[in-house]
Order: structure tokens, then C-alpha cells, then sequence
């Protein structure tokens, strides 16, 4: 049996999107610039996309900007605002547990004089709040909090983040942004630009974590707010983004979208009573561990710490049984062999506790059959490492 846990690093494609995009490559491949009828329908996909993704921020098409990964996405944001305000103010504050596509950037700022405030998390993963209110002054000019964790799956309070800087900025007349990167949310929770994420100024997206392909992000940018571009050439987005534009890859982004915002809440329960089988099978059958992921946490993640065992140690273990998992992000692997975590050390895990993590991560491909084959086969890993550690 093959079971792919891994659904937050990337995920399978849908079938009707690798479908389209097989079409795209063979018929519709025009620069959808050109003047000429061939570009012209290539536009028209484009359009269409465009729309179908924008239903995924509960956005209108204009404020989409489609780019070449999430990381893009989320560059374009931070850097944008910080040259676009720089005479204003140069504070900006974001969350120690961010993705590395946050992290990095803010970091080079960093070093640039920018002052960057990273908030610290409890043990659940949330942000000190109270802290996060404190840090806000006259001089902040971003704030960039995720949406939802990528290691352990907690929702941040991505509302109340926007509605403090909202009620901040019409109490002192200033111009705070709120970029959140959504890549986790996006297709698995209902992004509402329009509602309960109106305060939300900048949104980032990437099609390949929803089922479409890899190679291709978005971002929403609030009617009104202007931003001078990450990349220059031929204006293509509307000026921001130049550089001619994946059509084919936009259109898998479109479709998958448009499929997963249809099947919303049934995928989101299908995927919740797996994740709450696994945790409740791993629960039952081993001790010693710790559940890192709250329980209204994203319906798609279970991070746990199998104390007494070493997480890459049981990765490889079980890639032998055809079950395959993650000790964390992708994106940082290499950057956590030797300090573990970014995210578990703010959440003041134990060495232990981090060193045994592993992220089991689920879309709506997964099966109870296969759940209860990977609780089987870590129940057989993780005793069989601890029994060998006994030794040593």
C-alpha cells in the first residue's frame, strides 16, 4: 500500500486539472499579449482563470496578481510595502513561526535597517496577542501574520490581527498593511476578503497545495493599495508582476480552485474525521507522545512527538512500509537538522519533543483503510526505535 501523507509539502493534482493543462500546453500556448487571435484566446483563459481564483479570496479579479510561486507571492508583499512606506516608518512585525517565504525576506530587511518585531507563540501555536498589540506604533508600516501554520495546523486569528490594525490606523491617521500568507488556507478554509478578512490588505496563494501545479502562486492586493514592483519588463499584471504569464499553469489554478471551493465543506469534514482517526489511533496505541496540533486546528495537519524516538528515523522507517510524512516544512528542512523546528522552539517544545515530530499531513484522497494502516505501521516504528534506543 502507498500512503502520501505529505499533502502540505505538495499535493496530487486533480485529474480534470492535469487534464486542462495537457490541453493549454497543445492548443492554446499563444503569448496571451499578442494582438493576434491566438493571443487573444490565450488572454481569454487567463481571464477566466483569473476570475476563478479571485472566488477563492472572495475578491473581485482585479485585486488577483498571479505569479510564480507562493514565495513570490509573498515577496512581492513584504518588499513592496517596505519600499513603498520606508519614509513613513520602517517597523514591522510578524510571528516567529512564519514559513520561510516570511521569514527570509524580513530578515534581509533586517539588515537593511528595518525594524523587525517577531511575536513569540504558546504552546499551541498562537500568537501572544498582547505583545502583538503593544508592538504596533507610529512607525509600523506591515504587519505579516499567517493563516494558518504550516507545521501544525493552528488557525491564527487572522480577523482580530486586522481588525487591531484597522481600529490603529483610524485612531492615528496611519497606514499600517496586513499581509497574511494563506498558502495552508487557501482551498481548505474560506478566505473572505470581502467579510471577516476585510481588514486583510495583502493575501498569498499557490495553486500546487490546493491540487493544481506547481510553479504557480497569487496575490491579493486590496483595491487602492499600490505597490511598485518586485519584477520590471514588459508590465505584464497590470505592471506588477512583468514577465509573460503561465497560462496553463494559471488555468490549473483556476480549475483547481474553482473544484475545491465546490466541495468546501465536505472535503473539509472528510479530511477532520481522518485527522481525528489518526490522532485518536496513535493515541491509543502508543504512549509517551504529545499532540502539537490543536484541536481546531486545520483539518488537514497532525503534527505529534513520539518521545524516545527520532522523527527523520521514523520518516525513513516508514517510507519502507510505503507511508510517507514529513518532520516539518519542506522549504527548511535543511536549515532544521541541527537546531530542530523554528516553529516547535517557539512553541517551547522539549529537545525530545522535538527531535521525535512528525507532521502527518492530509487531503481528501486519503482513506480510513489507509489511516489505520499508517497507525499499524507507527505503532511498529516508533516501538521498534525506542526498544533500540534501550540498547544504546
Amino acid at each position: 500500500m502507498k500512503v502520501y501523507l505529505d499533502n502540505s509539502a505538495t499535493t496530487r493534482e486533480f485529474d480534470e486539472v492535469r487534464e486542462l493543462i495537457y490541453e493549454m500546453t497543445g492548443s492554446f500556448y499563444a503569448n496571451p499579449s499578442s494582438l493576434h487571435s491566438m493571443g487573444l484566446e490565450a488572454e481569454k483563459h487567463l481571464k477566466t482563470a483569473r476570475k476563478k481564483v479571485a472566488l477563492g479570496f472572495n475578491a473581485d479579479e482585479e485585486e488577483i496578481f498571479f505569479t510564480s510561486c507562493g514565495t513570490e507571492a509573498s515577496n512581492m508583499a513584504i518588499f513592496g510595502v517596505a519600499e513603498a512606506k520606508k519614509r513613513r516608518g520602517r517597523r514591522i512585525i510578524s510571528s516567529a513561526v512564519e514559513h520561510p517565504a516570511v521569514l527570509e525576506p524580513l530578515k534581509k530587511l533586517e539588515g537593511l535597517g528595518y525594524d523587525v518585531v517577531r511575536i513569540g507563540a504558546d504552546k499551541e501555536c498562537r500568537p501572544d496577542m498582547e505583545a502583538l498589540r503593544s508592538a504596533i506604533n507610529e512607525n509600523t508600516i506591515l504587519i505579516s501574520v499567517m493563516a494558518v501554520n504550516n507545521e501544525v495546523g493552528t488557525i491564527m486569528p487572522i480577523k482580530e490581527i486586522g481588525e487591531m490594525k484597522s481600529a490603529y490606523n483610524a485612531a492615528n491617521g496611519t497606514d499600517i498593511v496586513f499581509h497574511t500568507d494563506a498558502v495552508q488556507g487557501l482551498g481548505k478554509l474560506p478566505l473572505d476578503s470581502k467579510g471577516g478578512l476585510r481588514n486583510v490588505d495583502l493575501i498569498t496563494g499557490s495553486a500546487h497545495k490546493l491540487h493544481g501545479p506547481k510553479g504557480v502562486g497569487a496575490l491579493y492586493v486590496r483595491k487602492g493599495l499600490r505597490l511598485p514592483p518586485l519584477l520590471s519588463g514588459g508590465g505584464q499584471e497590470r505592471g506588477l508582476r512583468s514577465g509573460t504569464e503561465n497560462v496553463a499553469g494559471i488555468s490549473g489554478f483556476g480549475l483547481a480552485t474553482e473544484l475545491c471551493m465546490l466541495n468546501l465543506n465536505a472535503r473539509a469534514e472528510k479530511m477532520t474525521f481522518l485527522r481525528n482517526r489518526l490522532r485518536d489511533g496513535i493515541v491509543s496505541e502508543l504512549k509517551d507522545i504529545r499532540i502539537n496540533s490543536p484541536e481546531d486546528g486545520i483539518c488537514s495537519i497532525l503534527n505529534v512527538s513520539f518521545t524516545g524516538a527520532r522523527g527523520e528515523v521514523i520518516l525513513h522507517e516508514l517510507e519502507t512500509s510505503g507511508i510517507f510524512v514529513s518532520t516539518g516544512s519542506a522549504c527548511s528542512s535543511n536549515k532544521n537538522r541541527k537546531s530542530g523546528s523554528h516553529v516547535l522552539n517557539a512553541m517551547k517544545l522539549s529537545k525530545k519533543e522535538i527531535d521525535g515530530a512528525i507532521r502527518f499531513s492530509l487531503s481528501e484522497f486519503n482513506t480510513a483503510e489507509e489511516i489505520d494502516y499508517t497507525v499499524s505501521k507507527v505503532k511498529e516504528a516508533v516501538e521498534r526505535f525506542r526498544r533500540l534506543g534501550s540498547f544504546r
